[in-house]
């Protein structure tokens, strides 16, 4: 179910019945010279959508603000200050529990979103919230060995990528009339490895030093047949995963008693 395309009725039976929203996050960047700049936000919520179908939930509308400052000085990005981006992700969590939601999901898309999810479950143990926070990125560890071993057999170049095979298949099984095919180079995107010699280090340019046109892999073996599969299998994965989430009573549990044990640590003033 989606959030935006419900009735306030039917919004607040929606929350009573499946006690789940995902908050499907991507941004707006380059993803070479033939995919939108939606790619990850579009994606997420494509997703997420049609896992809900299966296993209900509810969807936050299409939520494009991440991390993205590496794509600053492409056409079209869109980059907020990060400890403003982490208040207002984190603000619209809170919305979203202070709607009655005591389990939510963040499904990110985005290979620049770990690290923020990252710091917002760790500000999560700060101040007790009415609800559980989860998180997941893109397949992630719930995909079994056999979706992934499908998935690898059918990508032509061997790997993903970033507006690569995998993201660029999907896109044309979703959203056909956003991707040019015919501006793809006719080369694959290799890592040009400007930062070798920092083996181990990062820095704010790894990113930029190793893929400076902001494309990775080879777009051109990419069919609408293979994004559907891509699909299937992916949203397969996020279904199990908001069965987990439903299922879990450990997670709210371990929260009370985290934050029952700051509260009695406050009091007493003992260690």
């Amino acid at each position: 179910m989606r959030w935006e395309a419900l009735t306030s009725p039917d919004f607040a039976r929606a929350v009573r019945e499946t006690g789940v929203c995902i908050l499907p996050m991507g941004v707006l960047e380059k993803h070479g010279e033939h995919c939108p700049l939606g790619t990850d936000y579009l994606i997420a919520h494509d997703v997420a959508t049609l896992a809900a179908e299966v296993e209900p939930a509810v969807v936050f509308p299409q939520f494009y603000f991440g991390q993205i400052n590496e794509a600053r000085c492409y056409p079209g990005t869109v980059a907020i200050r990060l400890a403003l981006l982490a208040e207002l992700v984190e603000a619209t969590l809170d919305e979203i529990g202070r709607n009655g939601f005591r389990k939510i999901i963040i499904y990110s898309w985005h290979g620049g979103n770990p690290n923020l999810v990252g710091q917002l479950l760790k500000q999560h143990l700060w101040q007790e919230k009415p609800y559980t926070l989860y998180s997941v990125h893109r397949i992630a560890s719930f995909e079994t060995p056999e979706r992934r071993e499908e998935r690898m057999k059918l990508l032509e170049s061997g790997r993903g990528g970033h507006g690569g095979e995998y993201e660029t298949s999907i896109l044309l099984a979703q959203h056909p009339e956003m991707v040019k095919m015919e501006t793809i180079p006719d080369e694959p995107s290799e890592s040009l490895a400007r930062l070798k010699h920092l083996r181990g280090m990062a820095t704010p340019m790894n990113w930029y030093s190793m893929y400076p046109e902001h494309y990775s892999g080879d777009a051109r073996p990419s069919t609408a047949e293979k994004g559907k599969r891509f699909m299937q299998l992916v949203v397969e994965t996020l279904v199990e995963y908001i069965r987990a989430v439903k299922a879990d009573t450990v997670e709210p549990m371990l929260q009370k008693e985290f934050f029952k044990r700051v509260d009695e640590l406050g009091r007493s003033g003992k260690g």
